[in-house]
């Protein structure tokens, strides 16, 4: 069995600041780890009332650490808050119920004291998994107690959600008020989390071409799969060929839009992070022969992972547990866009605009529908057309 230890760029937020997180271990769902487990003796009193984390893990459900998206933006926050005390566990493929109650089995044998499980598939898992180790407390990513199918959420479990419509109608809004007409929408699986990102997107989008009376149209599309290969490239390419502009790209499916673009002078919209740091990366190395990323729709995974470790050290624990904590732009910068000059590609769009717009979500003078509900299709004005495609 091997572990690999490697060192990964903090990407929380629009961070830029490098993070050497080699301290802590990985492991295939399919391999015995060979992690030693925290000594008990290193618990103690962090703070009042409060017991200090002996070790983290996180359980992912698919994809890679270093993803730079989802996965690395959970890692971050878990590898910077703890150290050596942690550890990661990937299924070698897509996973089962089985396969992630699997790995929360090994995590708790590795001596995991607090697991953070990422994504929405870890319902069921958590129904059983939080009533087999009542004394883990388990912190679950995109994860609400209808996933979860238990009457409340677990007393020993707290969900982390967001409001991505929120996310994707601010890049939505910008991208039009940009003066791009010819849109893309390019999902991974048709999850709530994604889901509520492409309609947001849409929503936004609609609302500055209404402002501004231009007619816009958008391709909308789910690959139904969390990574970029030849077919989605393909696509992708059809797409650009055809006079898309611009793509909002969800999941680690955008290496197929970031791909397509750059073969035909296109720009992509990056997601859950700050994302620009890959194309500026990739024009410093000589991959690519310009930056596609205009923008970033972003969620505040890392600090928001990060807030409810430091709760449970703090002693805390017991005012989230049991309960669902939804961030959005109400709760504080929990969503947005990169705003970092090294991150602000757009033309005429300013921050001023910017700030505007996101005051007015904050307020409550825009709202966003947050339907997550694949069939409900957004209602849009006459001045935009949306194609979606099965």
């Amino acid at each position: 069995m091997m572990i690999s230890r490697r060192n990964f760029l903090a990407v929380a937020g629009a961070a830029a600041a490098a993070a050497a997180l080699t301290a802590c271990g990985g492991s295939s769902a399919s391999s015995t780890s060979t992690a030693s487990s925290a000594a008990a003796s290193t618990a103690s009193s962090a703070a009042e009332g409060g017991e200090k984390i002996v070790k983290v893990a996180l359980t992912c459900d698919t994809g890679t650490i270093d993803d730079e998206s989802f996965n690395q933006a959970c890692w971050t926050a878990v590898s910077g808050y703890m150290g050596d005390d942690c550890q990661y566990y990937i299924p070698e493929a897509d996973a089962s119920d089985e396969d992630r109650e699997t790995m929360i089995r090994q995590a708790v044998n590795d001596g995991a004291d607090v697991i953070v499980c990422v994504g929405y598939l870890y319902g069921a898992s958590l129904a059983w998994a939080a009533d087999q180790y009542p004394d883990v407390k388990f912190i679950a990513i995109d994860v609400t107690q209808g996933d979860i199918g238990t009457d409340a959420i677990p007393a020993n479990c707290y969900c982390i959600t967001f409001k991505e419509e929120q996310a994707g109608y601010l890049a939505g809004y910008a991208i039009a008020k940009d003066g791009k007409t010819k849109l893309g929408f390019l999902g991974g699986k048709a999850v709530p989390a994604v889901i509520r990102y492409g309609y947001g997107f849409v929503q936004g989008a609609d609302a500055a071409a209404a402002e501004l009376g231009q007619n816009i149209e958008i391709n909308y599309f789910y690959g139904g799969q969390f990574y970029g290969d030849a077919n989605i490239t393909s696509r992708m390419e059809g797409w650009y060929s055809n006079g898309t502009q611009v793509v909002f790209a969800c999941g680690g499916i955008y290496t197929s839009a970031v791909e397509a673009a750059l073969k035909n002078n296109g720009y992509v919209i990056g997601v859950d992070v700050d994302q620009n740091y890959i194309g500026a990366n990739g024009v410093a190395d000589g991959t690519y022969a310009y930056n596609p990323f205009i923008t970033s729709a972003m969620k505040g995974l890392s600090e928001a992972v990060n807030t409810a470790l430091a709760d449970i050290d703090a002693g805390s624990w017991g005012d989230i547990a049991g309960s669902n904590g939804n961030f959005g732009l109400e709760d504080g910068d929990y969503i947005g866009l990169p705003t970092d000059a090294d991150s602000w590609n757009f033309e005429s769009f300013t921050t001023d605009e910017y700030e505007e717009v996101k005051g007015k979500i904050k307020s409550g003078e825009i709202t966003v529908d947050n339907s997550s509900d694949d069939a409900t299709k957004p209602t849009v004005s006459e001045f935009t057309t949306v194609n979606y495609i099965q």
